[in-house]
């Protein structure tokens, strides 16, 4: 069958999002919390879960969770819409906003998903470096905002996957520049504690993104999208009315019902990341980058797609990252328990020294 002739230029053009199974004894690729409930705490959110009638559709958009997440980040419930995930919410962002000739500006490298739905949306994605510090070219953007206001501006804050916050004047300065929406993903805000929150009354074209997949809840696909009611109303016309589940809904309540639980596994994360990024460091050949979020970006100087692919020998799985201005490949590792960060060690100095 020739599906040419019906799908999207746009989408013939791309590659799909590669998310495949990796069998691996210690797995660091993908940004996840490494603690798992403990057995009293799951029993109790299984509790919950088991009142849950199967045969029901969830509670549309989420008023509870709604609810209590707005006096949670300290915003009025108007200004919140729940998703699945912060993909999801990126999708409707897209979906919701697109017009003929809209334009979608990115720096790069960041979040893949951003350029993949607005091109799969039709937009028009324009890429615009990080500086040698990997922050912001803030001359650049501005530029281009100056030739053609785009419609959307996706900022990772924490950027994935240098890990940095970029500089928040800068962050600003687009903001002011802008006349479309800038979107500031604060996926990893939990271990960066920097936030834009407070400026929501100040900027009408700032949207703010927040998820419960770094802290634990990966599986539940919970996400939040944080704005101005007049575009929460807009948004929620394209949001599917059944889009999350109640097992997530209930998941994200258990979340604030056991917070302090929560945050003590971000701050074990938090101090392994200073650990593992002064081992890093110690590592001729080595060269990692400040972190803000619960991985480490670093660069080496041997071939880092072998490296990855050595260590994986090893059993750990690791994300080698190619970035787009010098097409030197660098690699992105989770922080993870104590132990799991000690064997990626002894496995890249194994390989470093050969």
């Amino acid at each position: 069958m020739n599906v040419r002739k019906w799908v999207r230029k746009e989408v013939l053009e791309q590659q799909a999002y590669a998310a495949d199974f990796i069998n691996c004894q210690i797995k660091l690729d993908a940004n996840e919390n490494p603690f798992a409930l403990s057995p009293p705490l799951q029993a109790k959110l299984l509790e919950r879960m088991k009142a849950v009638p199967l045969n029901r559709y969830p509670d549309a958009g989420a008023p509870l969770l709604r609810k209590r997440f707005a006096q949670y980040y300290g915003v009025n419930e108007n200004m919140l819409m729940t998703g699945n995930g912060s993909d999801e919410l990126i999708q409707i962002l897209c979906t919701a906003l697109a017009g003929p000739v809209s334009d979608l500006l990115i720096p790069i490298p960041t979040f893949a998903m951003y350029r993949i739905l607005g091109l799969n949306n039709g937009y028009h994605v324009r890429e615009v470096p990080l500086d040698n510090a990997f922050d912001l070219n803030v001359k650049a953007i501005v530029e281009k905002i100056s030739k053609k206001t785009p419609t959307l501006t996706f900022i990772s804050y924490p950027n994935n996957p240098t890990g940095n916050c970029f500089s928040a004047d800068r962050i600003e300065t687009i903001l002011d520049q802008s006349t479309g929406i800038v979107v500031v993903d604060e996926a990893y805000f939990n271990f960066s504690e920097k936030t834009f929150l407070p400026l929501l009354n100040r900027y009408e074209n700032l949207v703010i993104l927040r998820t419960l997949s770094k802290v634990g809840f990966a599986a539940m696909r919970i996400g939040f999208l944080i704005g101005p009611p007049e575009l929460i109303t807009e948004l929620d016309k394209v949001r599917l009315p059944y889009n999350l589940n109640t097992l997530s809904q209930i998941a994200a309540i258990f979340f604030l019902d056991h917070e302090e639980i929560f945050l003590d596994q971000i701050h074990e994360i938090i101090r392994e990341r200073k650990s593992l990024l002064e081992k890093l460091s110690n590592i001729e050949g080595i060269q990692p980058y400040p972190s803000d979020a619960n991985f480490i970006f670093f660069s080496c100087t041997l071939d880092a797609n072998n490296v990855c692919k050595q260590i994986l020998r090893q059993g750990i799985l690791i994300k080698p990252i190619k970035l787009p201005r010098s097409g030197q490949t660098c690699i992105r590792v989770t922080v993870g328990k104590c132990e799991e960060n000690e064997a990626f060690i002894r496995a890249l100095k194994s390989v470093i020294t050969k």
